[in-house]
């Protein structure tokens, strides 16, 4: 029987980071936990926290779960997680700033040409172009897991568009309104900076050309999004102006926003669309949503996109398993945090391995996202493990395998009272003239008993992610 890694219970004894929440939880009696959670939702649908569901009928907007039970992290482990997180960060940018350039590191033979090269996500149009700071992905999501006291590994990083910051802060201050003793009793770093914090590193990435404080918008394909809600809570936080594709438009070498006051030159766009939409000169041409001309601009120095379009290649399953040669490559360290085994079913042997161990193995689409096109194999029947088993055989370069990982609990308010559930982690390292990453990050926990599925489009929820101040 697999066991987890209980982080608030260690060989029977409270661990030192949640010893005042135990007094809490014993205080608190099942009416009020039931009251408390019915104002955190009423909270949450008042602010207008929905996520979308694609695919189903009905409206899709969904309120997230709110688990009120903080996870908590001690400040020496999140030290450790945070040198990891920006050591990451910097090498996945050096990567991006190579593989659009010389390509050193593929001269070198640490990674396949084809990967990267043939990769959907690598982008013609910026070959040879170098952004500004040579930054290519300005807000890095890193996904972590917990197995074990000092064992965390990185389960895959998001260069593109990363969401869930929003929830990330909103979950603190409701935290904060309901439970305004626990933040008195306990010294726990803040997070409401983020939005300073995001301003100041999309600033410092201003195109060569921009001669005054820069004028930043964020891009938006509009509110059937699902992250929607998300854009417009980042552009309020940061005093900046929510813009969709017909706000902007191109003329004399610049991206102009159309307001009541006449045109305004736009320096930096935060661009919460993918690369295919951007432009419909350049990327697909029947996009509506994107600007056309934009990469023109780009390309001269005009405007800055964040993250940068071609950022995607470095996300990507395939390449991930390359992030610890990256970091020996380019930073010449050795990688803080470790990857997750990974098998690669694009290669013979591998391929043979994966396919003869599907029961034990947890299989990705390589281009997949959101907890979608996988298999999990302990948790699957066999006619779903042999339904995959042809998918793989079919396409084997579209995906990988990694072993079934025991991943952390941590307590969480369910109707019988207290249980462990499984959890993930999300911190969003800010990449511009520093780079910097606020004390805290996204916790999402499978709601369900057993499941490690923590997608909140699977069915997962959030919680507030403390890390205590020394």
């Amino acid at each position: 029987m697999t066991t987890y890694f209980n982080e608030m219970f260690e060989g029977g004894q409270t661990r030192l980071p949640y010893a005042r929440l135990e007094d809490w939880t014993r205080a608190m009696p099942a009416e009020l936990r039931q009251m408390k959670q019915a104002e955190a939702e009423a909270l949450f649908r008042r602010i207008g926290i929905t996520f979308a569901v694609y695919g189903e009928g009905g409206d899709p907007d969904r309120l997230i779960p709110f688990d009120m039970f903080p996870r908590v992290f001690a400040q020496s482990e999140w030290r450790r997680l945070e040198r990891g997180i920006k050591q990451r960060a910097r090498a996945l940018n050096a990567f991006l700033l190579d593989v659009y350039g010389r390509g050193e590191i593929i001269r070198a033979g640490r990674i396949p040409a084809r990967l990267v090269y043939q990769n959907e996500a690598y982008e013609q149009a910026v070959v040879g172009f170098a952004p500004p700071r040579g930054i290519y992905s300005h807000i890095v999501g890193i996904d972590l897991v917990r197995t074990g006291p000092d064992q965390f590994y990185v389960l895959e990083d998001n260069c593109r568009t990363p969401s869930g910051v929003s929830y990330m802060l909103e979950n603190r201050e409701i935290m904060m309104r309901m439970f305004p003793q626990l933040f008195r009793e306990n010294r726990i770093e803040p997070v409401d900076g983020y939005a300073g914090l995001l301003r100041r590193t999309l600033a410092s990435v201003a195109p060569v050309k921009c001669e005054r404080d820069p004028t930043i918008v964020i891009l938006t394909p509009g509110h059937f999004n699902s992250a929607y809600y998300e854009h417009s809570f980042l552009a309020d936080l940061m005093g900046v102006e929510l813009v969709e594709g017909a706000d902007l438009f191109v003329e004399g070498g610049f991206v102009w926003m159309r307001t009541t006051r006449g045109p305004k030159k736009v320096d930096v766009i935060y661009r919460r669309l993918d690369d295919a939409f951007l432009d419909p000169l350049c990327f697909r041409p029947d996009s509506m949503l994107g600007v056309p001309g934009l990469m023109d601009v780009y390309r001269s120095g005009g405007v800055t996109i964040a993250s940068a379009p071609g950022a995607g290649v470095a996300d990507d399953k395939a390449i991930y398993t390359f992030v610890p040669d990256m970091i020996r490559f380019y930073l010449g360290e050795e990688p803080i945090l470790e990857n997750v085994p990974t098998w690669q079913c694009a290669k013979p042997d591998e391929l043979k391995y994966v396919l003869e161990h599907l029961s034990e193995l947890v299989v990705k689409e390589v281009h997949g996202s959101g907890g979608y096109g996988m298999l999990v194999g302990p948790k699957s029947t066999k006619e779903q493990i042999e339904a995959f088993r042809h998918k793989i055989v079919a396409d084997p370069d579209n995906y990988i395998a990694q072993p079934t990982l025991a991943l952390s609990t941590t307590p969480t308010f369910v109707e019988e009272g207290v249980a462990p559930r499984h959890v993930d982690l999300r911190p969003f390292c800010l990449v511009g003239e520093t780079i910097e990453l606020v004390p805290g990050g996204l916790t999402r926990v499978a709601l369900t008993e057993g499941s490690l599925v923590v997608n909140s489009s699977q069915g997962g929820g959030v919680k507030d992610t403390w890390v205590l101040a020394e």
